[in-house]
This record gives structure tokens, sequence and C-alpha cells, in this order.
């Protein structure tokens, strides 16, 4: 098989037209060709008026040695490389052996979910331990948060079976370096559990929030019949860790109930929001530093708008569907801004996880056919300028910001908002224009300059309109915004060995995925918890040996 890249053809070409473009680019009569899928399409919309379609393909030809010699000189023609996932260990081996302890994974949000995933296909039966519900009570209760403002701590936007990717665009494209294709098995995963066939091919695939909650459902089955085993409402309290001539070992866990659970391995990939359990880490002592993240707010336009700024006359193409953005400006004050978590047909979503405090977050489902385009534009901020002194610090950061927002919103979940015009001109809104904000419980209109830091606000208000310079219309008066978005990612990394990702200094701890620093976003924090799971592997190997 080989890799043929860059094969260009308009938006409207016709089935014909590709396997023609792969004879004229290789240059061999239609029966060399014996077939061909795609692995990639992308698209290139520079030129709205002629948008072209770009095709990663694997071809399979007659005499693939001599095609290859023939044309050497062309970089986008290769072997296709071996995508197939291989297991680290033989986990049934390991699983026999006298001195087998189970291995426990803490939370089942994308990177849980891929470690007891693996872990259960090496034959290793993995606890898993989810503090919040099954996802169908939890989506119960999230959505009467929504809706009566009743608020579940323990089940809600990022507490509960397949954690906060679940109410979320479910994205599944990344950025992170992928060199053994575990990604591409978190997409194979995703298709087995029902996901749409598209998201192995599409440049940047999406679920959508329902669609979500069945494949979760549907992986939990397949862990189960492999040996995993799912205790729900079952929050980890406490940790026990010995003193060991060797350094400090992962013994046990503690749950809420009293409950204790002995185990030398443990998954810890608690989500970026689990902050009692980032308070009792660090009180056991195991190595916790804080790192950056960024702070803003939700931002909608109407999708039609965005679909005409990136598509022009193409707007509404199926293959394109509902246009996205990807937005970054550097402020005069020294500030990045950028587009984050950027959701096209979508909902802006009540995120909260404490009392008290207000935290938004974007939500589309697989259709993307609701009427606003929603993306948090967010202000770059770092422990060393803005909270030092402390590894949580930023955690309690977020919470000073969260409390302001609950308070500006009028303490009752409402969240505070503010038209795009209004924040820049610098003074409060009082009545909405042609959007129509969809956050619910509801949005009280003030001034959202009294939540932010000042540097925020001054690069807030310069990005808007310099925002427009790329993407025309962009900075609509009318545009509404709506605070607080927090939680892009981990205020903390719980740093581990580069080797054997094991904590920097509690062996038998695995910290894993964004809570733990290692990831952001669905694709990328299963592929961290596929690598967490073959070092669960490789470790019990060790010790056994």
């Amino acid at each position: 098989m080989l890799r043929l890249n860059e094969v260009k053809l308009p938006l409207d070409h016709s089935e014909e037209q590709l396997p023609a473009a792969i004879l004229a680019r290789l240059g061999i009569p239609a029966a060399d060709l014996l077939g061909f899928t795609i692995y990639k399409r992308s698209y290139d919309a520079r030129k709205k008026s002629a948008i072209v379609l770009i095709y990663s393909l694997d071809v399979e030809v007659v005499n693939e040695a001599a095609l290859l010699k023939r044309l050497q000189h062309d970089v986008h023609l290769m072997p296709s490389p071996d995508t197939a996932y291989k297991f680290v260990a033989d986990g049934a081996a390991l699983a026999a052996h006298p001195d087998f302890q189970r291995p426990v994974v803490i939370g089942i949000g994308p990177c849980g979910l891929l470690a007891a995933l693996i872990l259960a296909q090496m034959g290793l039966r993995p606890i898993i331990l989810e503090r919040g519900k099954i996802v169908r009570e939890r989506t119960v209760d999230t959505f009467g948060f929504w809706r009566q403002r009743k608020l579940n701590p323990e089940s809600n936007v990022q507490f509960g079976e397949g954690g906060a990717g679940t109410f979320s665009d479910g994205k599944l494209y990344s950025q992170i370096k992928d060199p053994k294709h575990y990604g591409r098995k978190v997409l194979n995963e995703f298709v087995k559990a029902g996901a749409p066939e598209e998201i192995i091919y599409v440049s940047k695939p999406h679920i959508g929030t329902f669609r979500l909650v069945k494949m979760v459902e549907s992986m939990r089955d397949t862990i189960e019949a492999l040996g995993g085993e799912y205790r729900f409402e079952s929050k980890v309290t406490d940790i026990d860790i010995e003193d060991t001539a060797d350094g400090r070992q992962v013994r046990g866990l503690m749950l809420e109930s009293g409950e204790k659970i002995v185990a030398n391995h443990v998954v810890l990939a608690i989500g970026h929001s689990a902050r009692d359990t980032f308070e009792m880490l660090y009180q056991r002592g195991v190595y916790i530093e804080a790192k950056p993240f960024s702070i803003g707010f939700r931002v909608e336009h109407p999708q039609s708008l965005i679909d005409t700024c990136r598509f022009g006359p193409n707007a509404g193409n199926p293959i394109l569907g509902a246009a996205d953005y990807k937005l970054v400006h550097h402020a005069s004050n020294g500030r990045a801004v950028y587009s984050f978590c950027m959701c096209p047909g979508g909902t802006v979503v009540a995120a909260a996880s404490e009392p008290g405090r207000v935290v938004t977050n974007g939500m589309s489902q697989y259709s993307r056919n609701e009427r606003n385009a929603n993306s948090a534009i967010v202000v770059s901020i770092s422990p060393e300028v803005d909270y030092p002194g402390h590894p949580l610090a930023g955690v309690a950061f977020q919470r000073d910001l969260e409390e302001k927002a609950f308070h500006l919103g009028g303490g009752t979940y409402n969240a505070p908002g503010q038209l795009m015009g209004d924040f820049v001109a610098g003074r409060a809104s009082t009545d909405f224009g042609a959007v129509v904000p969809s956050y619910k419980p509801g949005i009280t209109l003030t001034d959202l300059a009294q939540i932010l830091p000042e540097f925020a606000v001054t690069a807030l208000r310069e990005a808007f309109p310099a925002f427009d310079k790329q993407l025309k219309g962009y900075f609509k008066h009318d545009a509404v915004l709506t605070g607080l978005e927090t939680r892009t990612s981990s205020p903390i990394r719980i740093k581990r060995r580069d080797d054997t990702l094991q904590s920097l200094n509690t062996k038998g701890l695995f910290p894993a995925g964004e809570g733990a620093g290692y990831a952001g976003g669905i694709l990328s924090a299963g592929v961290d918890g596929i690598k967490v799971a073959e070092a669960v592997a490789l470790s019990m190997a060790a010790r056994q040996a």
C-alpha cells in the first residue's frame, strides 16, 4: 500500500474525478490501480469562490516497488505507514501471577476511558472509580441545572461518566505529535462504539453530545465484558502512600464511603476541575506545580455570518458543514488573545461544578444546526506573573473570578453578559440586539469588565476589532459575550517522569490527561490514556520479572 498526499480537486468534483486524479498523478493506466481508500480529507478555503478539497489516500497498485522507484523524487508519495495498534504486554499472563493486583483508573473522561479500555483489552481487568453518575443519570442532572438552577456538585458538565468532553462539540482533532498513531486507535474505537465512520478521514472530525452519550455507554459495555469493573459515585478522598527504601509507593485508595481499595498501580485521570482531589494530592506530598491557562468569555455570532465569512458563495455546502474559525491576536500589553474550543452551530452551556460560581463552556450536536456559532475568546495567563507563590494558586485565581461572575449575574446561576460593541466601548449593555444568546439558565446584561483583571480587559478590547481584519464581520456590535470561561485547561501539572510516566515522586501513581496537565481535548486525552495504560502494563511486567 502507498500513501499519496496532496491530491487536490474542486469542492464540487464528481466521484469519478478522484480515481482519475490518482491515475494522472501516478502516471499509470486504470488497470494498474487495484484500489484506494481515503486516509484524510481537508479543504483549502483561502479563495472562497474556488474552495479546494485536499486528499491523502492509501492506494494499492500493480508493482509498488517499481512505481516508488520511478517517482522517488515525489515527496508526496511513500509507503503507507503501519497504523495498526499493538499491545505492549501480555496482560493475561500478568493477571495470572499470584501477586497480581488489579490496576485502578480514577476518572472516566476521555483519558480514563481509553486507559481503562486498553488495560481491559490487555486482560488486566481494571477497576474504574468515578465520583459522578452513569452518563444517562448525569445528563438528567445537568439538564436539571440548566433548566431549574439545581446544581449537583458531583454530577454536572465536569463530573460523571464521559467527563467534560461529553458536553462539548465532540471535536476529535489535535496538533500533538503522534508517531505511534495512537490517535488512530482512539478514532477506531470510537467508530466501533457508534461514532460516524467519517471521523476516521475528515480533517476536523466531531461527534456531538448525544452521540457521545451512546458511545460512552457502548465502551462501558465493552470494558465490562472484558473484565473491567465500574464503580460510580465512588469519590476518592485519600491515597495511601508508603515510604519505602526505593521511595514513595502507592498502596491504596480511600473512598468517601470509607472503603479502602488496595492498589499498586493507579491511573489518575481526574480532569481539570477536580479541585478537592488536587488539594488532597498536594496534602499527601504528591509533586504538583502551577501551570499556565487562559481566561475570557464565550462569544456568540450568527452561524450564517461565520459561514459567509469563511466560505463566501460556498456557505451551506454539506461537505464543508458549519464553518469554524481560529483567531489569534498579540495585544500591545504583551498578552495573547485567541479563540478556543470553537463550537459551530452550538450553544453556550452552564459548566459550574461548585456552588456559588459561574463557568461557561460550548457544546454542539453532530448536526451543528443551532442558530449561533460560539467560541471562547481567552487571554493567556501564567503562574510566574499572575498567580505566583503556591502550586494551587491557579485554582484560587479561578474560583475568585467564578464567584465574581456568579454575583454579577445576580446570584441565581445566570451568567453575566454584554454586547461586544458595548464591551469594547466600555459601557454596560441594557438590551440584546439581533443575536439571541443560548446560555441557560439565562443571562444578566451588565459590564463584564468588572470580572476580569485589567490586563485581560485591555487585551480583549484590543483583540475584538483586530479579529475583524482576520474574519471580516467578526466585530459585530450585538454579538453576545457570556462570562466566564476559566476551565480552558488545568491550572496545575501533576508532574511525571518521562520514562515511566509515573509521578515525579510517587511510584505507582500515573498522572494522565487534562487534569494532570498532559492533554487538551478529547483526542489528546485519549492518546494520553493509551500511553499511560501501556506504562502501567510495563510497570506491572517489570515488578513480576
